[in-house]
């Protein structure tokens, strides 16, 4: 008994010398953290507000408009400027106050490459102020309803175009999305009451014309994320809820990054409204899950006081916000592209 005592003592004695090297050694498990922390360049506020005031500086992008036309032209040269692919898409919207000409524009970064992912937003401006209280027919700047996620858009094409990445990405700027009828969402029209799609389908008409008309047949990317209104002073962005409940995943990505990056009082942690916007009609296009990253800075979550209005100007952009959106994107987008294939 004792030299069996003596030798337990022995063996315990080697056991506690050995080097405890479990913390340095990755754990052979499934569940383990599946996109790798990798160096991400730094996304620029400062230039995404350049890009605001040159759409800005243009006038109201309506399509039918000069000024449409002027920005579609410096659009396409951007893009190209980033190395970009760039797929001019015409088409006529159909809108509820009449047809007009359209263009999505779509800038591909490595085309060659089937791995993908989507960023899109809307590059138009509405053409009316409907919730403002003069004016109110007259087509607003759209600086951050339209304006400010282009300027994400260009900005993350300007970076990967610097800072390469192994992934193939899709730039996509819907056209013709701010030109619905707000009528239709009066809970007391009979025409929403009889067929509730009516009320979407006056709006995301670039969106709509796109994913029955895929600039490349069999079109699909890992997952999409969409900009919109991404730039306003005091902005918040809930979880939308379309997003939630069809781009799960990703959205649990997206404000897990924004989290790691101590932008929770951005990126909040709640459930926002289900809104009708672009990312909706590429998913029913196309399945493709995707998030819609849409200010919501209001209680109960909803629109911010310049939406719709003359208000939505370059005075309410605000730079660190789009900086925080863009680094955000960055970090899921440079993530994404090391996990292997």
């Amino acid at each position: 008994m004792a030299y069996g005592l003596i030798l337990v003592m022995l063996l315990s004695a080697v056991f506690w010398a050995l080097p405890k090297c479990k913390s340095d050694q990755p754990e052979n498990n499934t569940n383990a953290l599946k996109i790798p922390t990798v160096p991400v360049p730094n996304f620029s506020g400062d230039s995404a507000f350049a890009y605001v005031k040159k759409q800005v500086d243009f006038g109201p992008r309506v399509p039918g408009t000069a000024a449409h036309k002027a920005c579609a032209a410096w659009l396409v040269e951007s893009f190209k400027g980033f190395g970009m692919t760039v797929i001019e898409q015409p088409f006529k919207a159909n809108t509820y106050f009449g047809t007009l000409d359209a263009v999505n524009i779509i800038a591909q970064y490595k085309p060659e490459l089937s791995n993908r992912i989507l960023l899109c937003a809307h590059w138009d401006s509405r053409h009316i102020a409907d919730k403002d209280t003069k004016n109110k027919d007259k087509a607003i700047l759209g600086a951050d309803d339209g304006g400010s996620g282009v300027a994400v858009l260009l900005e993350l094409a300007r970076m990967v175009n610097e800072t390469p990445v192994n992934i193939g990405i899709d730039f996509i700027c819907f056209d013709a999305e701010d030109l619905g009828d707000d009528r239709l969402a009066n809970p007391n029209q009979s025409v929403m009451l009889q067929n509730p799609q009516n009320t979407d389908k006056t709006w995301c008409l670039g969106s709509q014309y796109w994913s029955q008309n895929l600039h490349k047949p069999g079109y699909t990317a890992k997952f999409g994320i969409l900009f919109d209104m991404v730039g306003a002073i005091g902005a918040r962005f809930p979880r939308e809820g379309f997003s939630v409940d069809k781009a799960t995943e990703i959205v649990n990505k997206i404000w897990g990054v924004a989290a790691e990056l101590k932008y929770n009082d951005l990126f909040v942690n709640i459930r926002g409204g289900n809104i009708t916007d672009d990312h909706l009609f590429v998913m029913r296009g196309t399945q493709i899950p995707t998030v819609d990253i849409i200010g919501m800075p209001k209680e109960p979550p909803t629109f911010g006081d310049h939406h719709h209005t003359h208000f939505d100007n370059l005075s309410i952009i605000d730079s660190e916000v789009m900086r925080k959106v863009g680094q955000v994107a960055a970090t899921v987008i440079y993530r994404t592209a090391a996990v292997p294939q």
